[in-house]
C-alpha cells in the first residue's frame, strides 16, 4: 500500500501437533460460479481427523497486517457431516472457533463466509487484506475465507476453485496436475492471495526470474501492459540492487476500483487496491513507488526475518520488535534503489525525505521509539502510530546507511549489510529475535550499537542535519525547526565527495 497505509509484518511461534506434516492434505473447494449473496461457499473434505483436531480455527490475524481481524465474525453458517452425509454436531466456542463433537467421524465440513468489503462491522478489515465478490471478478485472500483444524496448520493444502471459463486467475500458487492449487501448508496458502475475473496480464523477467502482472480495472482503462511499462525500470533497478532476485517467480495483483486502500506484501506476490482512473504517467509513477516497496519485501522478511515469524500464530498475534527492518528499511530501499539506478534524481529523493520528516514531526508522537511502535502495533495506541514506520523508519534507515558508509570510508553501506544478511540467513534460517543487534554490530562496527540504542530502541532526536552534512548536503529548516528542503553543495570537500558518491551508489576504488 502507499506508505501511510501499508501493512506491517509480525508473527509468533506456533508449534503444530507432532506428525501433522504426515497427515492427508486438507482439500478445499470453493464454487465461484455461484456468487449469490456475496457468500463464499466452502467445502472441506477430510479424513483421519483426531480428537486433537476437533476445533476448526479461523484466523484472528494474518502476517503483515498488524490488525486483529477475527474472521469468525464473517462466518454465516458452519456444518459438519460424516461419511454417509449425516450431520455431526458442532458448537461455536469462541469468535473464531467451531468445535466438532466427534472429529474422527467427520468427512466433510461446509460453511459460508460473507465478503469483507461490503459487510458493515466494527473494526473493518483493510480492503487489501479482505475479500470481494462481484459479477466480473473476485478478490480472495485465503485467511479471510479458509481456516484449518487445530494441530493441522502444517498440513499440505489443496484448493479447487470453480469459476467462469472466460476468467483469468492471478496468484503465486502453483497448480497440480488435477487443476487444484497446491500449498505446502496453511501459512503458504495465506501467503498467496488470488485475483480472478476480467483481468489483463503481462510479464517480464528480472535477473532471469519470471515476473507476472494481473490487473482488474473496473473501467478497463488501466492494463497490465501499461503498468509493466511504468514499472520496468524499477524492477531492473531492484535486480541490480540485489544482484539476483531471491525468488523463483513473482506475481503482482492489481485491483483498480472505487475503493482505494493500499497494498499488502507477500513472499512471492503483492496485492494492490487502488483508485481506478484513466491511465497517465502520474498513475504509472505512483504505482511504481508503491510497488517498489512491496517488491523489496522479497528480501525482508522473506530472506531476513526473526525466529518468531518463522511460523505464524493465527490464534494470538505477537509482534516482532524488528519492524524497523521489515518495513522501515524496505521503504528506504524502495527509494534508494531508484536513486542509485538514476530513476530518481538526488533532489527528488531528498524531497521525499523532507516529506517523511514532516509527517513524522506533525502526524505522529515523536516520543514513540521504533521498537515501541513495533511491540504495541496490535494495540489501539500502537495502531495510531504504526504508519510512522514508513516515515521515521525510512529516515532512520537512511541515516544508518550514511553512518555505515562513513565508518567504512565509503566501502560498505546498508545495501551491503542487507546482502550480507541475506547470505547469512535466508528463507529457511531465521535470526534470533533478542540478539539481532549483536549480529549487526559484529558485522559492522561497535559504534552501531549506540546508533540502535538511541534511534531504534529509544526515540532520541534524529541527527538528520548532522548526518547529511557529511555528504555536503545541507538541511534548511524554518524558524520552528521544521525541515523545508535540502541543498546540495556544488563544492563539497574531498571527504564529503567520497561519501556522496558512495551514497549515490558509486563506490570508491577497491570497494567490493
Amino acid at each position: 500500500m502507499s506508505p501511510a497505509f501499508r501493512l506491517l509484518l509480525s508473527a509468533a511461534l506456533f508449534l503444530p501437533t507432532a506428525g501433522a506434516a504426515q497427515q492427508r492434505p486438507l482439500s478445499y473447494a470453493i464454487n465461484l460460479n455461484d456468487r449469490a449473496d456475496d457468500l463464499f461457499k466452502v467445502t472441506l473434505a477430510v479424513r483421519g481427523l483426531r480428537p486433537e483436531n476437533a476445533v476448526y480455527q479461523f484466523a484472528s490475524t494474518a502476517p503483515g497486517t498488524y490488525q486483529v481481524m477475527n474472521i469468525g465474525r464473517f462466518v454465516r453458517s458452519f456444518e459438519a457431516f460424516d461419511e454417509r452425509g449425516r450431520s455431526v454436531p458442532v458448537e461455536r466456542v469462541s469468535v473464531n472457533q467451531w468445535k466438532l463433537s466427534d472429529a474422527p467421524r467427520v468427512r466433510t465440513i461446509k460453511y459460508t463466509v460473507v465478503e469483507t468489503w461490503d459487510t458493515d462491522l466494527d473494526h473493518p478489515i483493510y480492503l487489501m487484506c479482505g475479500t470481494t465478490i462481484a459479477a466480473d471478478h473476485v478478490l480472495l485472500n485465503p485467511h479471510a475465507v479458509i481456516g484449518y483444524p487445530t494441530g493441522m496448520q502444517a498440513t499440505p493444502v489443496r484448493l479447487r476453485l470453480s469459476y467462469p471459463p472466460s476468467w483469468r486467475a492471478g496468484t503465486a500458487l502453483e497448480r497440480g496436475k488435477d487443476g487444484r492449487y497446491v500449498a505446502q501448508d496453511y501459512d503458504h496458502l495465506v501467503d498467496s492471495p488470488i485475483l480472478l475475473g476480467r483481468l489483463t496480464e503481462a510479464g517480464t523477467r528480472v535477473t532471469g526470474v519470471p515476473v507476472e502482472i494481473y490487473t482488474y480495472s473496473e473501467s478497463g482503462k488501466i492494463t497490465s501492459t501499461q503498468l509493466l511499462g511504468a514499472m520496468k525500470g524499477m524492477l531492473d533497478a531492484a535486480g541490480r540492487f540485489l544482484g539476483k532476485l531471491p525468488v523463483q517467480r513473482y506475481t503482482f495483483l492489481y485491483h483498480f476500483g472505487e475503493k482505494p486502500a493500499g497494498a499488502w506484501e507477500h513472499s512471492l506476490s503483492s496485492e494492490y487496491v487502488l483508485q481506478d482512473s484513466d491511465y497517465s504517467d502520474s498513475v504509472g509513477r505512483n504505482v511504481t513507488d508503491i510497488a517498489a516497496h512491496e517488491f523489496f519485501h522479497v528480501v525482508t522478511p522473506l530472506n531476513i526475518h526473526s525466529e518468531i515469524i518463522e511460523h505464524f500464530n493465527f490464534v494470538t498475534p505477537v509482534p516482532s520488535q524488528h519492524l524497523w527492518l521489515y518495513e522501515g528499511t524496505t521503504e528506504w530501499a524502495a527509494q534508494t534503489m531508484q536513486l542509485r539506478a538514476g530513476l530518481k534524481s538526488p533532489e527528488e529523493y531528498l524531497a521525499t525525505m523532507v516529506r517523511k520528516m514532516n509527517v513524522d514531526r506533525h502526524a505522529f508522537d515523536s516520543t514513540y521509539s521504533l521498537r515501541e511502535l513495533a511491540l504495541t502495533s496490535y494495540s489501539d495506541s500502537g495502531q495510531a502510530q504504526y504508519g510512522n514506520i514508513y516515515m521515521r523508519g525510512a529516515v532512520t534507515a537512511g541515516l544508518l546507511d550514511i553512518r555505515l558508509l562513513e565508518l567504512s570510508h565509503g566501502q560498505r553501506g546498508l545495501q551491503d549489510l542487507i546482502l550480507d544478511l541475506t547470505r547469512r540467513f535466508g528463507k529457511r534460517r531465521a535470526f534470533p529475535e533478542s540478539t539481532f543487534v549483536d549480529t549487526l554490530v559484529a558485522l559492522t562496527d561497535p559504534s552501531i550499537r549506540e546508533f540502535f540504542d538511541q534511534y531504534v530502541m529509544s526515540a532520541h532526536h534524529l541527527p538528520v542535519k548532522e548526518y547529511y552534512a557529511k555528504l555536503g548536503i545541507h538541511l534548511i529548516e524554518d524558524e520552528k525547526g521544521n525541515p523545508v528542503r535540502f541543498e546540495i553543495d556544488p563544492n563539497p570537500t574531498a571527504d564529503q565527495r567520497l561519501l556522496r558518491e558512495a551514497w549515490l551508489g558509486r563506490k570508491p576504488r577497491g570497494a567490493t
